[in-house]
């Protein structure tokens, strides 16, 4: 089985919390804060790996999860970091969001791309003083860590692709030029996984990919549709393999025009792309002429004597010297999307007072004991700062309002400034 298209779900680790602690000294049960902070929780990355050839892993265990960061201590003693989740996908994999949104189009080795950032670490005690804030006797809590569902897609990295009907032998001949040795059957849709060969023209070594057959209707989904038109788009050169045999209802022309057009209609990028005409099978014409005829711009060939094959694969090589190396579909070797980081922050009205979301509010309530006053204090300033007694207040909220964010329920009672 070939998975081209998958979804993954990813979550970030947990950062860990940071503690309050004291350094102890005779007489002096109460010293210097020395709280650690907690570790950061791990990324769950996404990079490309030529080792890698499918998805299927992915299908069969989709689910990764990156390690939660761990606790501070006392001592000024940090928590270790969670340990990252590597995700690696086969060149050419695109991720994106499951509305469509591309975040990386992978092509290179090495290639990576951070899908679910892990949560922050909770500072310690001794990290939270200040000029104000001498011996706080609380730390904050660690963040959760970024949870997201994430598309891979594959796009086969080939430098020339053989396109046709099915039964067009296609596999006959990729086998026949390279060292593939794909299932080859006399019934149509013998090819279900896109095969691709390594052809050796002297110094001239290029990629062959025996795209699984078209119909008519291709590009409207019939038969696999875009599962198959896919890897088309970032071949550098397209061959269009004609069958002149009974199998086929359409004669060599009627194939050709239907092949380009199901092409075009899928990307209209492709009807320019520089392209070759074969007719294959021509150990079953019983005259050359006339089938040339149908296709003037064709050459004949034959997967299975091997006609007119060393000149084709030589020929392909020769035009693939003369095109740019870059991917049709790519830029720089690829691209990452990057997006501004924008506000989180809502505040939504329910049955039991006010709701707020979003990691910046979140954040700032962040503590260990919220029963401590000074906390409490900071939290309110924290909250203050970010904006959300703004938001709380354009929303309709009045002072005694309840408000919850995540499990922290208090009554809004804003600057006197708001009133």
């Amino acid at each position: 089985m070939f998975v081209d298209r998958v979804a993954v779900y990813s979550r970030g680790g947990a950062g860990g919390a940071g503690i309050a602690s004291f350094i102890r000294r005779k007489g002096k049960p109460r010293g210097k804060p020395d709280g650690g902070n907690g570790g950061p929780g791990g990324n769950v990355i996404v990079a490309a790996d030529p080792s890698i050839s499918t998805l299927l892993e992915y299908s069969r265990r989709p689910h990764r999860r990156a390690g939660d960061g761990a606790h501070g201590e006392g001592a000024l003693r940090h928590g270790k970091a969670g340990q990252d989740v590597l995700i690696g996908v086969p060149l050419g994999t695109v991720v994106l969001e499951p509305g469509g949104t591309v975040l990386a189009d992978l092509v290179e080795e090495g290639q990576s791309a951070i899908v679910a950032q892990g949560g922050r670490g909770g500072l310690g005690n001794a990290a939270l003083v200040n000029r104000n804030l001498k011996a706080p006797g609380f730390a904050e809590q660690g963040e959760y860590g970024e949870e997201r569902e994430i598309i891979f897609e594959l796009k086969l990295m080939a430098d020339a692709a053989l396109i046709g009907f099915p039964n067009a032998s296609k596999s006959t001949i990729v086998a026949a030029v390279s060292a593939s040795r794909p299932k080859i059957a006399d019934y149509p849709f013998t090819t279900l996984v896109p095969n691709l060969g390594v052809v050796d023209v002297g110094d001239r070594p290029f990629v062959l990919a025996d795209v699984p057959g078209l119909i008519e209707g291709a590009a409207e989904g019939k038969g696999l549709g875009h599962e198959f038109l896919r890897h088309t788009e970032r071949a550098r050169l397209l061959v269009f393999v004609l069958d002149p045999s009974s199998l086929q209802t359409e004669d060599v022309s009627s194939q050709y025009e239907i092949l380009k057009r199901e092409l075009a209609e899928h990307d209209p990028r492709l009807a320019d792309r520089p392209a070759i005409v074969v007719i294959n099978k021509s150990d079953l014409v019983d005259s050359a002429p006339a089938v040339l005829a149908q296709v003037p711009e064709a050459r004949l060939v034959s997967g299975v004597t091997g006609e007119g094959l060393v000149d084709l694969m030589a020929e392909i090589a020769r035009i693939l010297s003369e095109l740019p190396l870059e991917r049709p579909e790519e830029t720089d070797g690829g691209y990452m999307l990057h997006r501004p980081v924008s506000s989180d922050l809502s505040v939504t009205e329910s049955n039991e007072g006010w709701v707020v979301a979003g990691k910046t509010a979140e954040r700032a309530v962040a503590f260990s004991d919220l029963t401590i006053p000074i906390a409490a204090d900071l939290a309110a300033t924290r909250l203050r700062n970010a904006g959300v007694d703004d938001a709380l207040i354009a929303a309709g909220a009045v002072p005694g309002d309840e408000v919850r964010i995540g499990e922290i329920v208090f009554e809004f009672q804003p600057e006197e400034d708001h009133e």
